[in-house]
């Protein structure tokens, strides 16, 4: 058919009240919804998985159509940690200043077995695991995990923004949790 109207998906709206021109939703999922699909990711890569992270940045994988077009180099400009590959426990200083710097709300995507446990590292000069320094939210295994597994741990960071309320970064739970880690007194 020459003229038939294209066909497109809709995105299911966040739950709320709906009636003719009128929509009504609570605050936390809309700004959990504009949140989810503007996500600014800051890449910390030190070894191989940084190479697979250049892939899925590519025209073949595209991140970018998941609402992380814009890579921020500045962690004042960016809301998503991802570190990638082997940290040396003499750049774990460095990565904890860079965790700081960001603003809340921020969250931290570990991608790989080295920034998640050290990989194949078990060394007196690798960091163990970055969640020794900074709290992670979303692990991605892998030794480099393919592009589709870092795309599906971004996916899994979304569904976190998307579903987490407004008020649980100024929890008590929150608040001991960087008290923990030694990011606040």
């Amino acid at each position: 058919m020459i003229n038939s109207p294209p066909k497109y998906n809709k995105v299911a709206p966040p739950d709320g009240y709906q009636a003719p021109g009128l929509f009504a939703t609570t605050l936390d999922k809309v700004v959990g919804l504009a949140r989810k699909n503007s996500i600014w990711p800051l890449p910390f890569a030190t070894s191989c998985c940084g190479i697979e992270f250049m892939a899925t940045m590519g025209a073949h994988y595209d991140l970018g159509r998941f609402g992380a077009e814009r890579l921020s180099f500045s962690p004042r400009q960016a809301d998503l940690l991802m570190v990638m590959g082997t940290i040396a426990k003499k750049m774990a200083p460095v990565l904890q200043q860079v965790y700081e710097q960001m603003a809340e709300p921020r969250w931290v995507l570990a991608v790989g077995a080295c920034a998640s446990s050290g990989g194949i590292f078990d060394t007196y000069s690798v960091l163990q695991g970055i969640d020794r320094i900074v709290p992670v939210d979303v692990y991605v295994p892998g030794c480099p995990p393919r592009p589709e597994q870092i795309i599906n741990g971004f996916m899994k960071i979304q569904e976190l923004v998307g579903s987490e309320p407004l008020r649980r970064r100024y929890s008590a739970e929150y608040r001991d949790l960087l008290v923990r880690y030694g990011i606040i007194k």
